[in-house]
């Protein structure tokens, strides 16, 4: 345990007494903050901001789009549908003339056999696979509502079928779902947990392989045993993580104070207690994961660049979640959310994704939490029989196929 302790006060002071580890703890959030003020005593009457406004309120152009109907299936358009959207034409020449001439932004041909098929063709000038100004939509329901004798209520049912309403027992506050905050809150909390669980882990994978490249490990590896070092860097960069997440929140609080500048949530907003409780389980034990991980590569890598550029392996199930982000957001309760937020290397984000927006169930929480220790332990537990001499003095290439056997024990 002495060594242990040695080890953490070692890599705590080493790292804290860093210019570039200050200068990232409180020099990055001073920046912003003092950023973030002068841009707002700046836009106030800006005309540049005003300007910016009145283009990005401004509703997109409407395009009109016409189709031919091979097949004879629209046999009349809803008295409901704004005129000029869609244009018919009896035949794919007139269709591709008015295309070309610009009369039309595109056009959908439906070939006879849509019946048996249910294909349609687009055809537009350009490629712009960005652009939301098409008409499909509204031409799908057309087709509904004539496939079904005009029923244009059965079309509605057909065009969304399933329309649910939440209701919780126990009160809360209910968000507004129009509300920007009910998206960008959870999306905040998610990048912040992804940025302080990877930095915080980077830390180790540098210590780690800076030590292997200078042969100092060799000599650490004589004095302590590998747990005992792994334990040691692992708590100690962690208690560093836990320092700049409160020096950020901190120090951006401060200044703000200062400014006279305040930044409060609607009631229905602010995250509960349990949330700050949850979050820090979450974030101790995801970080002993990709802390251990990051330590395992650095120990396989002859050199700093090259764990550098091996990251991607370890850190791939991390970024999962910031792929489905609006996933997580707009269907918390889903079938990918449920299953992102109980697996171990993607639930540290994914669960306090979900968190954020509200109304997980405290069951999916605690079963996170136990796959997530056990994971750590285990994870842990395989890292450090990867601090072997053989493994630490070899100075191969790193490959994914020898850092998996060597962390599931088979080299």
């Amino acid at each position: 345990m002495n060594k242990t302790l040695l080890v953490l006060r070692h890599e705590f002071i080493t790292i804290l007494s860093r210019p570039s580890f200050l200068f990232v703890i409180f020099g990055i959030p001073i920046i912003g903050t003092v950023a973030f003020i002068i841009a707002g005593q700046l836009s106030k009457g800006s005309p540049a901001l005003s300007i910016l406004t009145q283009l990005i309120s401004s509703p997109p152009a409407v395009q009109t789009e016409g189709y031919v109907d091979l097949g004879g299936i629209i046999l009349e358009i809803p008295t409901s549908v704004q005129p000029g959207l869609l244009v018919a034409f009896p035949d794919e020449a007139q269709a591709k003339q008015a295309l070309e001439k610009g009369e039309i932004s595109a056009y959908y041909l439906i070939p006879a056999d849509y019946i048996q098929n249910g294909q349609i063709t687009y055809i537009r000038t350009d490629f712009n696979p960005l652009s939301s100004s098409s008409h499909s939509g509204l031409l799908e329901w057309i087709l509904n509502v004539n496939l079904l004798g005009g029923n244009t209520q059965v079309a509605n049912l057909v065009n969304g079928p399933l329309s649910t309403e939440k209701v919780s027992l126990s009160p809360e506050p209910v968000r507004d779902q129009e509300n920007m905050l009910t998206f960008f809150l959870p999306y905040g909390v998610t990048f912040m947990f992804y940025i302080i669980i990877l930095s915080a882990a980077s830390l180790l994978l540098n210590s780690v392989a800076k030590e292997k490249e200078n042969r100092v490990m060799e000599i650490l590896m004589v004095s302590v045993t590998p747990t005992q070092l792994l334990t040691g860097k692992i708590v100690g960069l962690g208690l560093l993580g836990l320092l700049q997440t409160v020096a950020w929140v901190g120090t951006g609080r401060i200044l703000l104070a200062q400014s006279g500048t305040t930044f409060n949530l609607p009631i229905a907003f602010q995250l509960p207690p349990s949330f700050l409780i949850w979050g820090l389980v979450f974030f101790l034990l995801g970080y002993a994961v990709y802390a251990s991980l990051m330590a395992g590569l650095g120990s396989l890598v002859p050199n700093l660049r090259e764990a550098s550029q091996a990251t991607i392996v370890v850190i791939f199930p991390l970024i999962i979640p910031i792929f489905l982000i609006s996933i997580l957001i707009n269907e918390p309760h889903s079938i990918i959310s449920v299953i992102l937020s109980l697996f171990p290397l993607t639930s540290p984000v994914a669960m306090i994704t979900r968190l954020a927006s509200g109304g997980v169930p405290i069951w999916q929480t605690v079963l996170a939490v136990l796959l997530l220790a056990v994971t750590a332990y285990l994870v842990v537990r395989a890292v450090a029989r990867m601090f072997r001499a053989q493994t630490i003095l070899s100075g191969q290439p790193f490959s994914r196929k020898v850092f998996f056997n060597a962390l599931l024990g088979k080299s």
